[in-house]
C-alpha cells in the first residue's frame, strides 16, 4: 500500500507535546515486541513502525482493515485520511481512546495493542472517520464504512451516531448503536450492548448516555431515553427508562438498585452490584 502522509517530517526534534511523546512511546513498545518477537516483526512493521504519526498508522490500519474488492486499500485510506486531515481532534480522540483502553482492561498490557489487535478500538475508530464523513454531507462513503466496520469488526454503529471523548468498547462483539444515540465522555461499553430504538419510529429515536457511565456486557438500552452521568447498568438488563445519575440498575426491566458505588463507574470497570433491599 502507498504512504498518504499527514504530517510532513515525521517527529519533531527538540521538546515534544503530547502527541509526539505518545507516539514516541508507543513505537517504543512495538519495537521492542518486534525484537522479543521476530515473527511478528513485518506484521509490527506494517502497521506501526512503517509511519510517522499515529494518523498515518490508524490511517492504513483502518484501510487495510476494512478494504473489499469493490474499495480496495489505497481508496480507503484516502478516505480516511481526508478526514484527519481535515479534523485534528480524530487523531486527539484516538490518542485519549488508546490511553482509556490502557486505564481500564487489564488485558492491555501495551499502548500498541489497541492499534494492533482491539478490534472494539479499530471498530470506533473507523466510526469516528465515518461519522466525520456523514456531517460532510458523503452519506454513502458513511454508509460503506459502517457495513465494513459490521462486516469486519461485528459492530454496527450508525455514522450519524455520535460519540464522545475516552471511549472503550471491551471485546466489543456484537454491540449495535443507532442512529440518533449520542454517548458521552468517559463510557466504557461491554460486548453484546444495543443502544436501539423501540419500534418502527422515525425521528429522535434512540438512548442518551450521560458520560462517565458503564454499560455492562449484553444490556439493551431501548428508546430516547436518558441514563444519567456516571451510572451503572448491570450485565443482561433491559432499560425501558431514564436512569438518574449515579446509579446502578439491573434487570429485564431494569430498576434501580443502589448507588453507582464510585464516581466514575466506567473508569472503575467494577460490575459486581451490592443491592439495596430486596433481591433482584
Amino acid at each position: 500500500m502507498n504512504t498518504i502522509s499527514l504530517r510532513a517530517g515525521g517527529l519533531l526534534t527538540g521538546a515534544r507535546d503530547p502527541a509526539e511523546a505518545f507516539w514516541a512511546d508507543l513505537r517504543a513498545e512495538a519495537e521492542a515486541a518486534a525484537r522479543a518477537e521476530p515473527l511478528l516483526a513485518a506484521a509490527l512493521h506494517g502497521a506501526i513502525l512503517a509511519h510517522a504519526s499515529l494518523d498515518d498508522a490508524l490511517v492504513h490500519r483502518i484501510a487495510g482493515k476494512l478494504a473489499a474488492p469493490e474499495l480496495p486499500a489505497l481508496a480507503l485510506a484516502e478516505i480516511a485520511a481526508t478526514a484527519h486531515r481535515a479534523d485534528p481532534g480524530l487523531a486527539t480522540a484516538a490518542r485519549e481512546d488508546v490511553l482509556a483502553v490502557k486505564a481500564r482492561d487489564p488485558a492491555c498490557e501495551r499502548l500498541f495493542q489497541p492499534l494492533m489487535y482491539f478490534k472494539g478500538y479499530l471498530a470506533l475508530q473507523s466510526h469516528r472517520i465515518a461519522h466525520w464523513h456523514w456531517r460532510q454531507g458523503a452519506r454513502e462513503t458513511a454508509r460503506f464504512l459502517q457495513m465494513r466496520q459490521s462486516e469486519v469488526f461485528g459492530v454496527d454503529i450508525h455514522p450519524a451516531a455520535r460519540i464522545g471523548r475516552r471511549v472503550m468498547f471491551d471485546h466489543a462483539t456484537g454491540v449495535v448503536i443507532g442512529e440518533t444515540a449520542v454517548i458521552g465522555d468517559d463510557v466504557s461499553i461491554l460486548h453484546g450492548v444495543t443502544l436501539g430504538g423501540t419500534g418502527k419510529e422515525t425521528g429522535d429515536r434512540h438512548p442518551k448516555i450521560g458520560s462517565g457511565v458503564m454499560i455492562g456486557a449484553g444490556a439493551s438500552v431501548l428508546g430516547n431515553i436518558r441514563i444519567g452521568d456516571c451510572s451503572r447498568i448491570g450485565a443482561g438488563s433491559v432499560v425501558l427508562a431514564d436512569v438518574p445519575p449515579r446509579k446502578s440498575v439491573v434487570g429485564a426491566p431494569a430498576r434501580v438498585v443502589g448507588d453507582a458505588g464510585c464516581d466514575c463507574p466506567a473508569k472503575q470497570m467494577d460490575q459486581r452490584f451490592a443491592f439495596q433491599g430486596e433481591g433482584i
